[in-house]
């Protein structure tokens, strides 16, 4: 995905899988009605965005980034011609005129010298590689998760959002929100004695079918190469399109869906969150025929170098601690119950569910302006989803395994390291 610098990186991709019926761009302006809306920032002092993907996740995500004065969003890209139509109709309307740009290429985002941040929101394998081109187009960037579908790409993102001072923001909002803080205080401050058991419920998980090949549609309709990135070619079939999370080259499963949240929020609790389990260990229900090839059920054991276990299973979601002297549980709804129940008296803040997003949004345009660590930076992301697929892997290996968090590698296991990493389709690379 990303061509080499010294060719345009529009250009070349465009020789690369076609481009016909591209319409070039012209210059990019931002009119004089996109600035003086009132109650907004100033022109100076306002954060430029461009969104790409145009999902049910991303509409949600970009309402609460407009929500804020001092954000101005010019762009919207998308592989789907009717989403990104969604997409500029929907930032025309907050701003009451016909400004917004819309594109199927991301690399028009990614050349633009005017933006200032990307919101990422596409299928998880786009995720960390347009937040590494995102950080040497000079961008920052809020990227939903997972936020990578390999260890070793997780890790390049971390390394190179680094060498390139962006900032950056995991979609793991939870970390932002006051219901779940009061759980990490409670816990942290040893409310419920000495923490040993961590339970994470990921909820349920379904969807298969078989992929009969269609022919493709016009790539200005769908461009269904772009759509599959860095993943290895397959016929265009819209039950591959429509259950790609149920596939190992395109998405993870529940394991790194819901994980990466709640593997964050037990690191959190835990204070490990510049480390993790030593170990992991698991059964799961694999579905039968058709496309999917990802876990259904799961029941996955991590243990931490210090005895904590994090168990993960499935069922109503929400995570639970248990201690020598006592419980907390959280639902995604942010309903909160703990034993002794005098641990509740101490809760000052209104019951917050798992979709608030204003704090995360908020944390995020700040250190835009701080150059700060967010919130959800990358290290802390990092190690959350290589908690996910460590548990992914010891299911796929059906056996366990034991994992170094200092060198990121498995002990002793060179089959389970060769999957560290994976080769990308071309021309996409990092």
């Amino acid at each position: 995905m990303d061509p080499p610098t010294t060719i345009s990186r529009r250009g070349l991709l465009r020789r690369a899988i076609g481009a016909a019926g591209a319409v070039v761009a012209g210059p990019y302006v931002i009119s004089p009605t996109a600035l003086g809306a009132q109650n907004r920032a100033a022109a100076s002092q306002r954060i430029t965005l461009g969104v790409i993907g145009f999902g049910n996740r991303n509409r949600s995500n970009l309402a609460n980034f407009l929500a804020q004065p001092d954000v101005q969003c010019v762009t919207v890209c998308d592989c789907f011609a009717d989403r990104r139509t969604k997409g500029k109709e929907m930032v025309d309307a907050h701003y009451g005129n016909r400004d917004c740009v819309a594109t199927r290429f991301h690399e028009d985002l990614l050349d633009r010298d005017d933006l200032d941040a990307l919101l990422i929101g596409t299928g998880d394998r786009w995720h960390g590689l347009l937040s590494i081109l995102a950080a040497k187009a000079g961008k920052d960037a809020y990227c939903e998760k997972p936020f990578s579908l390999t260890i070793a790409e997780g890790r390049t993102l971390v390394d190179v959002t680094r060498r390139h001072g962006m900032v950056w923001q995991c979609g793991t909002q939870r970390r932002s929100n006051e219901s779940y803080r009061f759980v990490v205080d409670v816990v942290r401050n040893g409310q419920i004695g000495k923490l040993h058991t961590i339970t994470a419920v990921l909820g349920g998980w379904a969807g298969n079918g078989v992929p009969t090949p269609e022919p493709e549609p016009d790539p200005n309709v769908f461009d269904y190469d772009r759509w599959l990135g860095q993943a290895p070619w397959a016929p265009y079939s819209p039950v591959r399109v429509a259950l790609w999370r149920n596939r190992w080259d395109t998405g993870a499963g529940v394991i790194a869906d819901m994980g990466a949240h709640y593997f964050d929020f037990a690191q959190w609790v835990h204070q490990s969150e510049l480390s993790g389990p030593v170990e992991f260990e698991g059964t799961a229900v694999w579905p039968e025929g058709g496309l999917a090839e990802v876990p259904f059920s799961v029941d996955v054991e991590a243990r931490y170098a210090d005895g904590v276990r994090l168990l993960v299973t499935n069922g109503s979601k929400g995570v639970r601690f248990d201690g020598d002297a006592g419980w907390i549980h959280i639902t995604d709804a942010g309903q909160i119950t703990a034993e002794p129940k005098s641990i509740l008296s101490a809760r000052r803040v209104p019951r917050v569910s798992w979709s608030f997003m204003g704090g995360h949004v908020r944390n995020f345009l700040d250190c835009i302006k701080s150059r700060k660590a967010t919130a959800s930076h990358p290290e802390l992301a990092q190690r959350a989803h290589t908690m996910a697929h460590c548990a992914n892997l010891c299911l796929r290996l059906g056996r366990k395994l034991r994992w170094n968090p200092e060198t990121e590698r498995f002990v002793d296991d060179p089959v389970a390291n060769r999957m560290l990493a994976r080769a990308m389709r071309q021309p996409w690379r990092i």
